[in-house]
C-alpha cells in the first residue's frame, strides 16, 4: 500500500517546497521504518528539492501476521484470511499507518514552521490502489472529495489487462491536487479511504466515534455527504453515529476519555474526567492557590471550574492551538462579560516547552494530561519552561497510569488510551520523573490517586504535587 505526498508550489510562489519535510517531522536524508500491529511502515522521500519535495509511505503487510491478530482478522471465512487484497490496496489498515507515523503532522502544529501548519498548501496527494466497493463509475470518489476543495483525477483499475472482456475491478487509483492545509488532507485521507472501501480490518467499537469527531475537526461537519460518512466509517452501527452525532459539540480530549469511560466496567458512576478536575480544583484550594495557569487548557474544561469559583482571583489559560482557544473562549462567552471578568480570566497561545515570561508570578501551574501528548525528547524543554523559568510555588501535573488500562476491556493490549498520546508511564516510571524535576528545580512533591484504585493497578490517574522549597 503506498501513497505519496507532494508539495509543488507553482513558479510565481517563493515557497521552498521542502519543507514539507518539516511538516511531516520525517527527515528526508535517510529511509525510515517503523514496525506497526499493522506490518512493516516506510517512510522515505523520492523527490526532494525547493520546487518539489515528494514524500512516500508505503506500507508492507504481513497477511500471515494479520491472520493470527485477534485484532485484524475479521469475519470472513478462512481462505481469505490468506487470499485478499489486504498487502496492495488502501484500506482501514493504512489508514491505521498513517494515522501513527504521520500523528504530528496530522495535529496542525509545527515548532519550526507554525505559520505553514494550518495554511493551504499547494498538495498532490496519490494512491495508486484504492479499494471503491459499488463506485464502479467514480460518482463517490467525486462526492466526498470535491466538497473538500480538491481537484480529482481517478481511474478504474482493469481486473486483467490481459482480458479486458472482464472488466473493471472494484479498485481505483486516485490522485487528489488542491490548496489543502496540510493536516486536514492527511485527517481526510485518514477518514475516506476506509468510507470509499466501505469496510474495516479490525473491530469497530465505541472508541471510533471519538476517533471520527476528533478527525473530522475543522472538514466533516459541513460536509454532504457527512451522514454516508459516518455510517460507513462507523461499520453501519447506528448507536455509534448517534454517539458521534452527541459528542461532536465536546473537546476532543473529552471525547475519548468519555467515549473510553463508557466502556471501562471498573468506572464509578462519576466521569474520570470529573474526579480528575475535582481532584485539581481541591489541591488547588489545599495550597492556597490564588493565581492559576491552565498550560494546555485546550477547550476550556478545568477553566469553566476554575471561573466559577471565587477562590480563584487570577486564571489564565494557556494551548498552542489558536482552534482550541477560540473554542475555549465561546464556550466560557468571554465576549459577553464584563472587563473585570476578561481581566481575571485570560487566554494566551503559548507552548509548554518554550519560556513565557507571561506566566511568571503565578501560585501555580496546572499540567492536566499534557505531559503525555509531549513526544519524550520534548520533556526536558516543558521542565525548563515551568519549574526553571516560571517557578510557582505549586505544580500540579496529571497524567494516566499506564497499568490501569488493562482495566479497559475494550482497549487492545499494549495500547494507549488516545490515539494522540505519546507516552503514558506506569507509576514507577511517573515518580522517578516527578522526583528527577523536584531535586533539580528545588521542589519537593507528593502524589495522589484519582479515580476507582485497583488493589494491584493502582488508580486510574495519578497526580503529583510540586510545593517550591523556600531557599
Amino acid at each position: 500500500m503506498l501513497i505519496t505526498i507532494t508539495l509543488e508550489p507553482d513558479s510565481g510562489h517563493d515557497l521552498d517546497a521542502t519543507v514539507l519535510s518539516h511538516l511531516l517531522r520525517k527527515h528526508p536524508g535517510k529511509a525510515q521504518s517503523f514496525q506497526l500491529p499493522v506490518g512493516t511502515v516506510h517512510v522515505f522521500y523520492p523527490a526532494y528539492g525547493p520546487r518539489r519535495c515528494t514524500a512516500a509511505l508505503l506500507l508492507e503487510v504481513d497477511p500471515v501476521g494479520l491472520v493470527r491478530s485477534k485484532r485484524f482478522r475479521g469475519e470472513a471465512g478462512v481462505l481469505d484470511h490468506y487470499i485478499n487484497d489486504r498487502p496492495y490496496a488502501a484500506s482501514s489498515l493504512l489508514s491505521v499507518a498513517l494515522g501513527k507515523v504521520m500523528r504530528s503532522a496530522m495535529s496542525g502544529q509545527s515548532e519550526s514552521h507554525p505559520e505553514l501548519a494550518t495554511a493551504p498548501l499547494p498538495l498532490k496527494l496519490a494512491v495508486p490502489v484504492i479499494s471503491t466497493r459499488a463506485d464502479a463509475d467514480g460518482d463517490l470518489v467525486r462526492r466526498l472529495f470535491e466538497p473538500l476543495g480538491w481537484h480529482i483525477e481517478s481511474s478504474p483499475i482493469e481486473l486483467d489487462e490481459n482480458y479486458p472482456q472482464w472488466g473493471a475491478s472494484h479498485y481505483r487509483s486516485l490522485e487528489l491536487t488542491g490548496n489543502v492545509p496540510l493536516h486536514l488532507a492527511l485527517r481526510q485521507l485518514y477518514v475516506l479511504m476506509p468510507v470509499l472501501d466501505d469496510a474495516k480490518h479490525y473491530w469497530v467499537g465505541d472508541d471510533e466515534a471519538a476517533k471520527l469527531v476528533r478527525q473530522g475537526e475543522g472538514w466533516l461537519a459541513d460536509h454532504p455527504e457527512r451522514e454516508l460518512i459516518a455510517h460507513r466509517y462507523l461499520a453501519h452501527q447506528r448507536d455509534l453515529v448517534e454517539v458521534a452525532r452527541g459528542l461532536g459539540t465536546s473537546g476532543t480530549s473529552e471525547v475519548s476519555e468519555a467515549v473510553t469511560e463508557a466502556t471501562d466496567q471498573n468506572n464509578p458512576a462519576v466521569p474520570l474526567r470529573i474526579m480528575r478536575a475535582e481532584a485539581v480544583l481541591g489541591a488547588l484550594h489545599e495550597t492556597n492557590s490564588h493565581s492559576v495557569v491552565d498550560v494546555g487548557c485546550g477547550p476550556g474544561a478545568l477553566l469553566r471550574r476554575l471561573q466559577k469559583d471565587g477562590f480563584f482571583t487570577r486564571i489564565v489559560g494557556t494551548d498552542v492551538s489558536g482552534r482550541a482557544l477560540e473554542r475555549a473562549a465561546a464556550d466560557l462567552h468571554l465576549a459577553e462579560r464584563s472587563d473585570a471578568d476578561r481581566e481575571r480570566l485570560q487566554l494566551l497561545h503559548s507552548s509548554a516547552v518554550y519560556r513565557d515570561e507571561r506566566l511568571r508570578g503565578f501560585d501555580a501551574i496546572v499540567l492536566m494530561e499534557v505531559i503525555e501528548h509531549l513526544d519524550p525528547e520534548r520533556l526536558p524543554a516543558l521542565v525548563d519552561s515551568i519549574f526553571g523559568y516560571s517557578q510557582p510555588r505549586t505544580v500540579l501535573v496529571t497524567t494516566p497510569n499506564a497499568e490501569f488500562n488493562a482495566l479497559y476491556p475494550r482497549l487492545a493490549s499494549g495500547t494507549m488510551r488516545h490515539d494522540d498520546h505519546r507516552f503514558e508511564w506506569n507509576r514507577d516510571e511517573f515518580r522517578r520523573w516527578a522526583e528527577n524535576v523536584a531535586m533539580e528545580h528545588g521542589y519537593a512533591v507528593d502524589y495522589r490517586s484519582i479515580g476507582n484504585e485497583h488493589e494491584q493497578l493502582g488508580p486510574a490517574t495519578q497526580m503529583a504535587i510540586f510545593r517550591k522549597v523556600a531557599a
